[in-house]
């Protein structure tokens, strides 16, 4: 396998990659191994004609496109292992030669990890969070807390009003034909949660049980359902069921029965302890970001798209991670979002922005300030990976490669530079 590199504008390269005759030759048998038992030839069982007939039936390249697709991935990898570039990118393929008794060529078209030229890093000036805990804040938890301590009741004498948790069937209709996915039975809705179209909520309001209502609403320019986008439509509601929540009284027995203080006001006192270790905690989140984003700001660098999209593929690929955890397809997401693939690819691209400008620049901070972190640290966070795993730390180490282990250490390196940096800073009012 040979390896050619030529350097292109932007941050990019262009690798060319030959893998030899017999390295494609090998590919081509696999190729025909894997696939012989799925063609069919006159005079021969399935999975004992010779190569060399379907070749002459099918045409010298019937196993071309296998083969090259199975050595590219095995030549890439290989390239990589030499290449001296560092490369932060999927590749783009084109294949160059593909002919049996020749070398196979194809060249991959990547990003190159772009220079940082460094500005002003340490103190620079953020602003000073405010950590103040008002009254206001302590009530609204309070209020919080009796929400969730709230008793649901049943409801029969009175209409509907906003806030109420109803139960309701509704058909939809536009020019006065229903339209599918427009019917609901026993649709549990909470008025005031504008979780329907606009408009739709405030017209329950003073609905009566039992009582079918008319609700006139228009659907929204960008409505997911293309049909029925920027129509008017009138849905036939019926209320069956009205429930509301009943508050507990504010008093030294709720404090007592939610908390392990005796009065309300040791309760409130605790809550405004608890709101100013929270501001203190987002404050340090706010003031890390503020001073990275004032280096990115008086740093330069050429971004390649190339690693913006397959940082925007990352961020998406990591979401339907979390996703599946929960049950949910990202294909379902976007059915229940009205999002497209491409829509929510560019949707992340201002996050994977700022993620690649972020870990650039405090990977360069990491270099000027000669910043290292040594064998014990890295036994440390070993030791700490194994304890959030629930595995030994032998077998931790034994999981790790090379490449994992080289990451580890770069990841504790850039967080001592957002330490250092951080420290360093200067708070203004």
């Amino acid at each position: 396998m040979s390896l050619k590199v030529e350097k292109l504008e932007g941050n990019m390269a262009k690798l060319t990659i030959e893998a030899s005759a017999e390295d494609f030759e090998k590919a081509l048998e696999s190729a025909f191994q894997k696939n012989k038992g799925k063609l069919s030839v006159p005079g021969f069982r399935k999975g004992k004609v010779p190569r060399k007939m379907v070749e002459q039936m099918y045409g010298k390249e019937v196993f071309y496109e296998d083969a090259a697709n199975a050595l590219i991935p095995y030549a890439y990898s290989k390239a990589l292992e030499e290449c001296e570039e560092e490369i932060v990118s999927q590749p783009k393929i084109d294949v160059v030669q593909v002919e049996a008794g020749k070398p196979f060529i194809f060249t991959a078209e990547v990003a190159l990890k772009p220079e940082v030229t460094l500005g002003k890093y340490k103190g620079v000036s953020v602003k000073k969070a405010d950590l103040t805990v008002t009254d206001e804040e302590v009530d609204a938890a309070l209020d919080r807390e009796r929400e969730s301590n709230a008793r649901t009741i049943t409801v029969e004498d009175r209409a509907v009003k906003d806030g109420d948790m109803t139960v309701l069937d509704f058909e939809g209709f536009v020019d006065g034909v229903a339209f599918e996915g427009g019917k609901g039975e026993n649709y549990p809705l909470t008025i005031g949660s504008n979780s329907f179209i606009p408009g739709f909520e405030a017209q329950l309001v003073g609905a009566e049980l039992n009582k079918e209502v008319e609700v006139n609403v228009t659907f929204p320019e960008d409505y997911h359902a293309a049909e029925l986008a920027g129509k008017p439509a009138v849905f036939k509601c019926t209320i069956k069921e009205i429930k509301e929540k009943e508050l507990p009284a504010l008093d030294d027995e709720f404090a007592s029965e939610v908390s392990e203080f005796d009065t309300l006001a040791e309760y409130k006192e605790d809550i405004k302890k608890n709101l100013v270790a929270k501001k203190e905690e987002a404050a340090k989140r706010e003031k890390e970001d503020a001073v990275i984003e004032a280096i990115i700001a008086d740093a330069k660098m050429d971004i390649p798209e190339a690693m913006i999209q397959t940082q925007q593929r990352q961020i998406v690929d990591d979401f339907a991670q979390r996703l599946q955890m929960q049950g949910l397809s990202i294909e379902q997401y976007f059915q229940f979002t009205g999002l497209t693939a491409e829509a929510f690819l560019e949707q992340a691209k201002p996050q994977a922005e700022k993620r690649i400008k972020s870990r650039l620049v405090l990977e360069a901070v990491v270099a000027a300030e000669k910043i290292e972190s040594t064998e014990e640290e890295y036994k440390e966070e070993i030791a700490k990976m194994a304890e959030m795993y629930k595995m030994e730390v032998a077998k931790v180490e034994e999981i790790l490669g090379e490449y994992e282990k080289k990451q580890i250490i770069s990841d504790m390196n850039v967080r001592k530079a957002v330490e250092l940096v951080v420290a360093s800073a200067k708070e203004k009012k």
